[in-house]
């Protein structure tokens, strides 16, 4: 199997992580810090969970065509969820006593966020951007049917020439790039929850 396609996946799976987790930040802030937009927020990125893959890729297809960007934008619409609400949570569960401590030290709501609010819930956030990458990588796969290449063209050509032998080595790949990544999102993530917990 070429290597050429399995860095072709994860180019568009890394382009489309980098964009979630500044998205996926600013929503989930903004969900936490605007009343009045939180419910907005949190029903969208719930509703796009809904959406079939397909049928979200082809929405996307009509505006942007069948290329790479079409499934960037897709993998970025189906992988906020996490990313949105686990940031939203982080910064909701913070105790109030530090919050009001912070805020009694004179801090901006701005600085609270940035030096308090933020780094204490980063192992929650973290958590998030853990799911949405290893999401990420699976509906990168249906980038295939809407010309975005990558290992689902790979396994969709497979498929139809009835190639058992690329059909594994792709599948195969797939499954060791997404087992991989999460078990290394998984140590950071309980290096920093260790790191919180003793902090």
């Amino acid at each position: 199997m070429d290597m050429k396609v399995v860095l072709e996946h994860l180019f568009l799976v890394s382009v489309a992580f980098g964009i979630n987790i500044i998205i996926g930040l600013v929503l989930g802030v903004a969900a936490y810090m605007v009343k009045i937009l939180r419910p907005g927020i949190l029903w969208i990125v719930d509703l796009l969970q809904t959406i079939p893959v397909l049928a979200l890729l082809g929405i996307i297809m009509l505006i942007f065509g069948a290329n790479s960007t079409t499934v960037i934008i897709g993998i970025v619409l189906y992988s906020l969820l996490p990313v949105v609400r686990n940031t939203y949570v982080g910064l909701s569960d913070i105790d109030p006593s530090i919050k009001e401590a912070a805020k009694g030290m004179g801090m901006t709501s701005l600085q609270r966020l940035i030096q308090v609010e933020l780094p204490l819930s980063f192992p929650i956030i973290f958590t998030g951007l853990r799911i949405a990458l290893v999401t990420s990588i699976g509906i990168a796969v249906f980038g295939a049917f809407v010309g975005g290449g990558g290992l689902g063209a790979t396994i969709n050509r497979a498929i139809l020439l009835q190639d058992m032998t690329t059909l594994v080595q792709a599948t195969g790949t797939l499954m060791v790039m997404a087992v991989g990544f999460d078990l290394l999102m998984g140590s950071i993530e309980k290096r920093l929850k260790n790191r919180h917990s003793a902090g």
